[in-house]
Parts: C-alpha cells; sequence; structure tokens
C-alpha cells in the first residue's frame, strides 16, 4: 500500500471525526451533515479543497435561503420544489456559480424543504448552513495544517 494512500486516508478520518465533534459541540440537531460535508471536499491540494468548498458553500447557502421561503410563502410541496430548484438555477448563474454550486444548493433545498420538521423553515436553513459550513471550515483547516503533495495518486 502507498504510504499517500494512508496518509490521505488518515487526513480524511481526523477531519470527519474533528467535524462531528464540533458540530455537535455547537448542539446542531443533524451533526452528521458537517462530517459529511468534510468527506465530500476533502481533497488531496488546499487549492482542490478551496475551489470545492467555495462551490459548496454558495451553493448551500442560496439553497438554504430559497428553501426557506419557499416553504414560508408556498409550503412543502410539488409546485414549491421544482419552482425553488428554477430559481436556484437561475441565482446561481447569476452570482457566477458553478454547477458544482448549483447541485449543493438543490440538496440543501430539497431537506430544507422536504423534510418535514417542527421547527421553523429558518431554523432548518440556519443550521444546513451552519454544519455545511463547519465541515468545509474543520476540511480546510486540516488540509492547511496537514498538507499532501500535489500530485498524490491518493486522488
Amino acid at each position: 500500500m502507498h504510504r499517500q494512500v494512508v496518509v490521505h486516508s488518515l487526513r480524511t478520518a481526523l477531519a470527519a471525526i474533528v467535524s462531528l465533534v464540533v458540530a455537535r459541540l455547537f448542539g446542531l440537531s443533524e451533526a452528521y451533515w458537517a462530517p459529511i460535508t468534510t468527506l465530500v471536499i476533502t481533497q488531496s491540494s488546499l487549492r482542490e479543497t478551496s475551489s470545492l468548498s467555495w462551490h459548496r458553500l454558495i451553493g448551500t447557502a442560496l439553497g438554504a435561503l430559497v428553501g426557506a421561503i419557499a416553504a414560508i410563502q408556498i409550503g412543502p410541496n410539488l409546485l414549491a420544489f421544482g419552482a425553488g430548484v428554477l430559481v436556484l438555477g437561475l441565482l446561481c448563474a447569476l452570482v457566477g456559480s458553478d454547477r458544482g454550486a448549483y447541485r449543493f444548493g438543490a440538496v440543501t433545498l430539497a431537506i430544507v424543504l422536504l423534510v418535514p420538521r417542527t421547527n421553523s423553515p429558518w431554523h432548518m436553513a440556519f443550521h444546513r448552513f451552519a454544519e455545511v459550513s463547519i465541515g468545509i471550515g474543520i476540511a480546510l483547516v486540516l488540509t492547511v495544517l496537514w498538507p499532501e503533495s500535489e500530485d498524490s495518486p491518493a486522488r
């Protein structure tokens, strides 16, 4: 087994654990989204991780916003979902984000709008954004503190 594969796997596991612990410390009800985000965006290099992080953050913020507004104004139904996905795509294009941001945003929109909750849509949207932000932050910090070579075969 290549040393680089072991190092990448250790970094990724540590980042996922730290993300979960931090999200739990903040008392987030769905803390598992923090390590999921960390796992999705952790790459071998800071450049790759930063790029994915930015798109995930923009998409999540827009998806949370559109999802909360659609939930309040229309309600969690098929029309709201379809309209929300359409509006989100247009917003992502308007702010110059790529399709990755749109995909991440659409996932957030679906979670905020379609998953039954007892809390307000704004509460859910904020928690979703916070969970993803924690995951992104931990992935970036660990990538800076424990860098891998740019040409790692662990990708």
